[in-house]
């Protein structure tokens, strides 16, 4: 496109206001509709020379309100050179944050000269764009203030080391919202939740512990309620574990890999965590006891049940779950354990009596709490 054709998207009355209206609001107007047309046209080298100069006089307006305008309309876009980029993220703060927030025009280095400058709604906006590289980070982790540390914290994108997990843990602790910042991520290395337990509260040691993966022991001793903190559901823990056979070998080591929390874990569909947990009591490798366990006739799953000394009572239990797995084309991944914990759950309450209270009150919860997730999920996909 032409910068005559750029011209024509606009009226001889916009390119009029741009150039010498008197109007702030009339020339904001006329930023905003050709800065778009620059955003999405195809522009030769000399046509985004002129582009550029245009946007020039944009930046340099006295008026807050069109630099604004420059700065919102193309924030996220690659057509705004670094000069300028680098000029409206140094502006008043309406028209920097969005600049800072988005702009791929800015670098890393550009980044953190403005966490340095020590402007905490600058550091926020940085903290909390969509991907923010490990140098930025480290930068914000160990020199920005509390909350854009606490915005970097909660965002997945910002992308952590280990460093920057102790320097924020090290200055702010002790800040909730750093650390339920923390616990919100996807991912929380391990020695980092870990650190985490000694920092929070009850409540958030709670969602800690149903979100990410804890160490064995830790693990063990909250169930215990050894550090008289919020208990957690070793169940749920069977879920996360990345090392299956390290928190196998932990729960037996403590006296806890028992035949409930092995239904319980075969109920809410961590069928690793059953087959690991076999393989351990049975003393048998973990490759031939999968072959046992998921043996197509009925020999394999009675042979290693009983090598692992589980009460006779709860095989119909165990043979019903690897079934219902089979019939499902189960594969474990999130609607699949869903779909598989309701039928299993409802299938043992209504096949198999005689099941201790605990054990009732357990499985009915978990039902319960499935129905909820399903409601939760249909809400949101309407």
């Amino acid at each position: 496109m032409s910068v005559a054709a750029m011209r024509s998207s606009l009226t001889d009355s916009d390119i009029r206001r741009l150039v010498k209206g008197t109007d702030d609001g009339d020339r904001a107007i006329a930023a905003h509709k050709l800065c778009r047309v620059i955003d999405r046209a195809p522009l030769s080298r000399m046509e985004r020379q002129s582009a550029e100069a245009i946007m020039q006089v944009m930046a340099n307006d006295a008026a807050e309100l069109v630099r604004r305008a420059l700065a919102v309309t193309l924030q996220n876009s690659p057509h705004l050179p670094r000069d300028l980029a680098r000029k409206l993220a140094n502006d008043a703060e309406s028209i920097a944050v969005p600049i800072l927030a988005s702009s791929p025009a800015l670098t890393d280095d550009d980044l953190i000269d403005i966490v340095r400058s020590g402007a905490a709604t600058r550091q926020m906006a940085v903290a909390g764009r969509k991907t923010v590289s490990r140098a930025v980070v480290k930068v914000i982790a160990a020199e920005a203030r509390e909350p854009a540390v606490a915005v970097a914290a909660a965002n997945n994108g910002a992308q952590f080391n280990d460093d920057s997990f102790d320097d924020a843990l090290n200055r702010f602790g002790e800040n909730a919202k750093v650390t339920d910042g923390l616990i919100s991520r996807a991912v929380l290395p391990i020695h980092v939740a870990e650190k985490l337990v000694a920092l929070v509260s009850d409540e958030a040691l709670h969602r800690l512990a149903k979100r990410h993966e804890l160490p064995p022991q830790l693990a063990v001793e909250l169930a215990e309620g050894a550090r008289e903190r919020a208990t957690i559901d070793l169940v749920d823990q069977a879920g996360k574990a990345t090392d299956m056979q390290r928190f196998v070998q932990q729960l037996h080591l403590n006296g806890r890999l028992t035949p409930s929390i092995m239904v319980r874990g075969l109920c809410m569909g961590h069928i690793r965590f059953v087959e690991w947990a076999m393989a351990e009591l049975a003393g048998i490798a973990h490759a031939r006891t999968w072959l046992m366990v998921h043996d197509g006739g009925t020999l394999g799953l009675r042979a290693i049940f009983e090598r692992a000394g589980l009460p006779g009572r709860l095989y119909p239990i165990f043979r019903t779950g690897i079934d219902i797995i089979h019939e499902l084309e189960y594969d474990g991944g999130y609607l699949d354990r869903e779909r598989f914990s309701r039928r299993m759950i409802e299938r043992v309450l209504t096949r198999f009596q005689g099941l201790p209270k605990d054990e009732l009150d357990y499985l009915l919860n978990r039902l319960d709490a499935l129905s909820a997730t399903t409601r939760n999920t249909l809400s949101k996909a309407a």
